[in-house]
């Protein structure tokens, strides 16, 4: 088969039938989205069910690492006309031996002159490109402590639904199937439980609430309400207020989409 190259030759696969499943108003709509690389085949729930997935998604996958890597390789040319000095006073990270260090997660990543990124943990092109965005764009503002949802930060509200979808939704059902996955965010990720006052959020009154650090000078607050009787689970991701002025809204939906996608590959490691 072919490779999927434009919105019509996705089109064309699916059941058109304009069900809103996916959380876009159209079939169209959802192909356009598979080729910027903003839904994968799979978020469609009619074709996951077919056997047409299987035979495209590899294909489809091998044209989104080349772009990936593509796009990596334009951050990283970029990267190399930058003051690395200068980056790391701007975004809170440090200089050492020529390279700019930054904390992820309490693990320390290390960007050289020309943008190669290196750290202990892995790395993949979901944290990779909001990383080398953070230090090309990032601004010198402190996080504000006001926690917001996403769909409330700048041009957020258009996003939010694809964030649901490729964000909250895998992580509550990632949380759901872990009992222990949020005492592994303390431990293993450095994060700390919330002690702000959620109760104007959309935190407000969760029974878990845990801060991590994917970036410096950018938290995120994951909450949690546990099913209870006939109600299921519920999770919010939260951001610090001034989060926008950091970087834009695609980078932070990159960041956080990035971020659910390895937890769920290393909880796949331990099952």
């Amino acid at each position: 088969m072919t490779q999927l190259r434009t919105p019509l030759e996705v089109y064309k696969i699916l059941p058109g039938t304009n069900c809103g499943r996916c959380f876009l108003p159209s079939c169209l709509a959802f192909s356009a989205a598979v080729i910027r690389g903003d839904r994968k085949l799979t978020d469609c729930p009619p074709l996951r069910k077919s056997g047409t997935v299987a035979q495209v998604t590899a294909i489809h996958g091998e044209q989104r690492e080349k772009e990936l890597q593509e796009q990596i390789g334009l951050l990283q040319a970029r990267i190399s006309q930058l003051d690395l000095g200068e980056a790391a006073a701007r975004i809170g990270g440090e200089l050492c031996h020529g390279r700019l260090r930054l904390q992820v997660l309490g693990k320390i990543y290390d960007v050289d002159p020309v943008g190669h990124v290196t750290s202990v943990c892995h790395t993949h092109p979901g944290l990779v490109i909001p990383l080398l965005n953070y230090i090309l764009d990032g601004r010198d503002v402190r996080p504000c402590g006001r926690w917001v949802a996403f769909r409330d930060l700048k041009d957020g509200p258009s996003m939010n639904p694809l964030f649901v979808q490729r964000g909250e939704i895998p992580l509550r059902q990632l949380a759901d199937s872990q009992p222990e996955f949020f005492a592994d965010l303390v431990s293993v990720f450095s994060g700390h439980r919330a002690e702000a006052d959620l109760s104007d959020t959309a935190g407000a009154d969760a029974d878990i609430s845990v801060v991590l650090y994917p970036l410096p000078r950018l938290p995120v607050m994951i909450c949690y309400w546990q099913p209870e009787d006939d109600l299921e689970s519920k999770l919010h991701i939260l951001f610090d207020a001034c989060a926008d002025d950091q970087l834009g809204i695609r980078a932070i939906y990159s960041l956080t989409v990035g971020l659910v996608m390895m937890f769920e590959k290393i909880a796949r490691g331990h099952t």
